[in-house]
């Protein structure tokens, strides 16, 4: 059966896990943060001391601040480049977490579906992100301010504690192996579902055929490096697989690191590596015309011809329809493309 067959055939199942693992993906970068708000209140009023101005002894007020920044005549720039670095001061540690679950009998499951997790009275929807070849369920969530399921998971949940797991749902799966190549364009804990395809695909052999390679690209846009989910595996495979390609866009982590790669979102930074002959008489929209001569920042060889590739895009919703309406516009067939949102 194919991919999809067997994911309409899988059989719903409720069943009580266990969990065997939860473990920080993301970094507590708060002394950086500090140096880096040090650093731009230097540019702007070259005065460092106006953050020890500003602290309670239990926190910033940070609103505080920016009113004296204002006054000093600091640009815009200067104010909105704090107030990013500030949000991620305040953002709750750890945000971002693995966490796996061992269901007796295991469940079965098709690559890029998702279970409904249960834990603490509150049922949440999560992408596996291993392959279904393992006897374990691997969840990637993200902290939610407020969220009642993801804050428990963070701050309570430990190995050895009960869940409920209920699945396998989703038709976002792969498509059987062909002479395409793969296109994954993720947000985020979007690249859930993209990690156990992707997975998959080398443990089934499916990135060749007939003893071709096909190029498999993923484009993962986050804010900061530390979170990019799964970061060092798909470094893995790109290092050791010359058609494998990594992509990762960080919107923010320029303001603290010398980060030298792609910064655009996702669906700006595609233009660039996508064959210039297969857009150059595209009427492109305006959101995307600005790129269409962009110049990649990773040394990558091939290219991506849209009428010979597969799409897969998954993030939050609204980003999701961006994508979709991006790869339209730049020539993915309709029939080529699958996509989930949440959120």
């Amino acid at each position: 059966m194919s991919q999809h067959e067997r994911a309409e055939s899988m059989r719903l199942v409720t069943d009580d896990g266990t969990v065997t693992l939860v473990e920080a993906m993301d970094e507590s970068r708060n002394d950086e943060i500090l140096a880096a708000v040090r650093d731009q209140l230097s540019r702007s009023v070259g005065d460092p001391s106006w953050l020890r101005a500003v602290d309670s002894g239990a926190d910033y007020e940070w609103g505080r601040l920016y009113e004296r920044l204002r006054e000093a005549d600091a640009s815009q720039e200067r104010i909105d480049a704090i107030r990013t670095l500030a949000e991620r001061f305040e953002r709750p540690y750890p945000s971002l977490t693995r966490v796996r679950v061992a269901v007796d009998p295991p469940i079965d499951f098709v690559p890029g579906q998702y279970v409904t997790l249960r834990a603490h009275g509150t049922p949440r929807a999560y992408s596996i992100a291993n392959s279904p070849s393992e006897d374990e369920l691997e969840l990637c969530i993200r902290r939610v301010p407020g969220g009642r399921l993801t804050s428990e998971l963070f701050v309570h949940s430990k190995s050895g504690d009960s869940v409920v797991v209920r699945g396998p749902n989703g038709e976002m799966v792969l498509d059987d192996p062909s002479e395409k190549d793969m296109v994954f364009l993720a947000t985020s804990t979007g690249v859930a579902p993209f990690k156990s395809m992707i997975d998959y695909t080398f443990e089934q052999g499916w990135d060749t055929v007939d003893g071709d390679p096909r190029d498999i690209w993923l484009f993962l846009g986050c804010g900061w490096e530390d979170d990019l989910p799964y970061d060092a595996q798909f470094r893995a495979y790109d290092r050791e697989y010359d058609h494998f390609h990594y992509v990762p866009t960080l919107s923010r982590e320029r303001l603290l690191t010398e980060w030298d790669g792609e910064t655009n979102y996702v669906q700006q930074v595609l233009l660039a590596y996508i064959e210039s002959d297969a857009i150059a008489d595209v009427e492109l929209p305006s959101s995307l015309s600005a790129y269409r001569s962009a110049r990649p920042r990773q040394d990558v060889d091939a290219r991506i011809d849209p009428a010979e590739s597969e799409l897969y895009a998954c993030g939050m919703s609204a980003m999701v329809r961006v994508l979709v309406r991006a790869g339209r516009a730049v020539g993915f067939e309709d029939a080529e493309m699958q996509y989930e949102g949440f959120g």
